[in-house]
């Protein structure tokens, strides 16, 4: 995403003008955007026109509008965001008050005014310009018939493609069938790969799965890359990594990120920080639980007596339509890094993310234990 004009009063009032440049740049924009805001961006509109003899045409045109937010859809997977409001600066077209949905669009500009910047929404704009900060991995965990080709970028993990091919039972005396069935399946997970991995910008593939189920298909894909002089994937056959994971289904892409081999390869992403960090605390949570807690009224605890070490918050809290939801979260994360500690912001949209969710949201590794947290009354 680019970052055309920043300006940011001293109120903390003000307005960013971007271009969101890819699908992941949308996700950004979807955890910027709250009820209340002001959102200004090119849109399409159906538009009477009425002639001196009375009759009535409707024609579709391009016209720029400022809308005040009240409802945000995002769909991850097509990359829509669609933001519906009043219109609150008249036009020739479009009255005040009238309700207009804005669809946002792959390098248009747009612009997004505030009453408030905190500190979370403006960190969001500096991640979603900084280009250095993109992962790139694309992930394959399968079992025989079932493969799901992920895409992990900084903020999502993304299902590109669900293969699933039946393949007939190894009988005794014939295993023709079965074989003719693995390849099939194979070759369809390979043209998958093909199809949603750009080897200009991926730096690993990971094939994982349980049992040989990973090796064989490493070893189809390249015969047939030799067979087929497929140059694209012959020179990329460096970038493959091969993982042992329980299933073929997407929530096994979190233990074969937490792989120490794979860890090596993803240090600097934001990612595998999160997966590092969520692992350490659930063997916390499981060898030393009174040094973490999950869940507002614990961790709020926790932080009032300067013990949090490592704040683990979902992006999902701070897209809650109550503003004071949104605003006790802030004044956690803000007072957690002024004690010194650390704070990971997870994605939603990654399975960690979705890990997280399951435990509140919010969760803490502290520096010391404080087993009397869970005998006190509950923090409001």
């Amino acid at each position: 995403m680019k970052l055309i004009k920043r300006r940011i009063e001293r109120d903390h009032s003000g307005f960013v003008v971007l271009c969101p440049e890819e699908l992941e740049d949308m996700w950004h924009v979807y955890n910027l955007i709250s009820i209340g805001d002001q959102l200004k961006a090119s849109t399409i509109r159906r538009i009477q026109n009425e002639s001196a003899t009375g009759s009535v045409d409707s024609e579709r045109i391009r016209l720029t509008l400022t809308i005040s937010v009240d409802k945000i859809d995002f769909d991850p997977q097509g990359g829509i965001l669609r933001i519906r409001g009043r219109n609150v600066v008249e036009n020739k077209y479009v009255k005040l008050g009238v309700y207009h949905t804005i669809d946002l669009e792959l390098n248009r500009n747009f612009t997004l005014l505030k009453h408030e910047w905190d500190i979370i929404a403006l960190e969001r704009v500096q991640e979603a310009c900084d280009i250095t900060k993109q992962a790139d991995v694309a992930a394959v965990v399968l079992q025989e018939g079932l493969a799901n080709v992920c895409l992990v970028t900084h903020s999502m993990t993304i299902v590109r493609q669900r293969v699933e091919q039946s393949i007939p039972r190894k009988r005794k005396g014939n295993v023709t069938n079965y074989e003719k069935g693995l390849q099939k399946f194979y070759d369809q997970v390979m043209k998958a790969i093909m199809r949603h991995v750009n080897f200009e910008v991926v730096k690993v593939i990971i094939l994982a799965s349980p049992g040989f189920v990973k090796d064989q298909l490493h070893e189809y894909i390249f015969a047939e890359a030799v067979k087929q002089d497929i140059r694209q994937l012959i020179e990329n056959k460096s970038k493959f990594v091969l993982i042992h994971c329980s299933s073929g289904h997407k929530h096994s892409l979190q233990e074969v990120l937490q792989d120490t081999t794979i860890q090596s390869q993803l240090t600097n992403t934001k990612y595998a920080q999160e997966s590092v960090a969520l692992d350490k605390f659930y063997k916390m949570l499981n060898d030393n639980p009174d040094k973490a807690f999950y869940g507002w009224d614990h961790v709020k605890k926790a932080e009032e007596r300067g013990a949090v070490g490592t704040l683990l918050v979902s992006d999902e809290l701070f897209r809650a339509a109550d503003i004071s939801t949104r605003k006790k979260y802030i004044r956690l994360v803000e007072s957690v890094r002024s004690m010194g500690g650390k704070v990971l912001l997870f994605s939603s949209l990654h399975v960690s993310g979705e890990q997280l969710n399951q435990l509140t949201g919010v969760a803490a590794i502290l520096n010391f234990p404080l087993p009397d947290i869970e005998e006190e009354e509950n923090y409001e």
